[in-house]
């Protein structure tokens, strides 16, 4: 049986995948001013929850980049979802803040699998001038699931309390697994439904022609991945910019409840809207720079140049919204931003693709995962501090934080492109 462009049905399954797990992360904060109430929890209590997810998703993103190359990409999503599915139905059973931060950090292990996973994925269905559009259809995921989680877990929250909430939410990534088995039978060079002419058109277009071929295309280990620059400029960007997000996936319901004094209802009417923004920015950004590609220019000018842009609208975005006086413009602005942050973050994430082969993207993937969550780790700890009385230092933050990532990307990025199994581009 062939299944005619069977490598957008593998992607909108890792989009849907991605949907559900932002359900699942954001139900914490979405119903955090019931739980916290009837559980006696702060908001640092809330922040040394939000640790015990950001320490498991900084190990998660490295152990499932090494996973998915050993075990490959179908087994790899399997783990991983059944991993952060049970872990979210034990948020029922648990009454203490160790209690939430252990079945938080078990989430967190299982859904960081995601991202390397998508990566890989990328990597090994679409040839090189598809894989920004492809990584920006896998990103507006997480944008979609933002969309919905706020509004679909006030509506579980009304019928169901937030134990069952939880409970509702994992048996989803279950059912997911059903449709993956089924379509997912093997990487595409041996899939017995992919046609031959899609096989050829994947396969043939995997690595750009102008500068190595497909066995001298650079497959480094892990350690010796680490010293080449390239690998620095995607790891100190994920560093610099992922936090940006996480401010306001984390933060945004408690943000409109303190800033505004929101309930869960009125966070559900509200929070959605951000990721209307996200999800729009995650599909241009993969198209500009597939469009970019397919005129002329070169992999290097149109990565780098919609990452930029990306940039230029995130920055003066933030220091607007650090003064929003009502919650319509201060959402609205922050779509802006998410909007830009989506534009830059899909090539970003393209970025060990173009650079390497084999292992090698799944385990840059994952380091730089895991690079990322450390920056939003210190972040974590921040917000509270710097919100004691007012919220603007929290959106100059992440204004800071922008012209460091596209500096990275800029200063150790180099030509963007398969690198050489040559040592010519290694740090010194």
């Amino acid at each position: 049986m062939n299944t005619k462009n069977l490598r957008w049905v593998i992607v909108g399954l890792v989009a849907i995948a991605t949907v559900i797990n932002y359900i699942d992360r954001n139900a914490l904060a979405v119903m955090w001013p019931q739980i916290s109430e009837e559980l006696g929890m702060t908001k640092n209590d809330y922040a040394l929850i939000l640790t015990f997810f950001m320490v498991g998703y900084a190990l998660g993103q490295s152990l499932f980049g090494k996973i998915f190359d050993l075990i490959g990409t179908r087994l790899g999503f399997v783990l991983a979802i059944v991993v952060w599915s049970l872990s979210i139905m034990l948020h029922a059973v648990v009454r203490g803040v160790v209690g939430l931060g252990l079945v938080r950090f078990g989430l967190a292990v299982g859904e960081a699998g995601n991202w390397p996973g998508a990566t890989k994925a990328n990597a090994e269905w679409f040839p090189i001038n598809e894989r920004a559009l492809a990584q920006g259809i896998f990103n507006a995921g997480a944008s979609v699931g933002a969309v919905v989680s706020a509004p679909l877990i006030a509506w579980l929250y009304v019928f169901l309390g937030w134990k069952g909430t939880f409970v509702a939410i994992g048996v989803l990534g279950i059912v997911w697994l059903l449709p993956w088995l089924l379509v997912y039978k093997a990487p595409p060079d041996r899939h017995p439904w992919l046609s031959e002419e899609e096989r050829a058109y994947i396969l043939s277009g995997q690595k750009a022609d102008t500068t190595a071929s497909q066995d001298d295309q650079a497959a480094p280990g892990w350690l010796e991945m680490l010293r080449y620059r390239q690998s620095w400029a995607v790891i100190a960007a994920r560093f610099f910019l992922d936090p940006v997000w996480w401010l306001f996936v984390s933060w945004l319901p408690i943000y409109l409840a303190d800033q505004f004094g929101f309930d869960i209802k009125q966070i559900g009417m509200f929070a959605w809207v951000p990721y209307v923004g996200a999800a729009l920015g995650a599909v241009f950004g993969g198209w500009l720079a597939g469009y970019l590609i397919k005129n002329g220019r070169t992999i290097n000018y149109a990565r780098k140049h919609t990452i930029t842009l990306g940039g230029a609208i995130m920055l003066p975005s933030l220091i607007a919204t650090a003064y929003a006086a009502t919650p319509l413009v201060a959402v609205l602005l922050i779509a802006v931003i998410l909007f830009g942050f989506q534009l830059a973050i899909g090539n970003i994430q393209t970025l060990p693709s173009d650079y390497f082969s084999g292992k090698s993207v799944g385990s840059l993937a994952g380091v730089s995962g895991t690079a990322a969550v450390s920056g939003v780790l210190i972040t974590t700890w921040l917000v509270p501090a710097i919100t004691q009385t007012s919220y603007v230092p929290f959106f100059v933050l992440g204004a800071a934080l922008v012209p460091l990532a596209v500096g990275a990307v800029w200063l150790f990025g180099g030509t963007i492109g398969p690198l050489t199994a040559k040592p010519t581009t290694h740090l010194p």
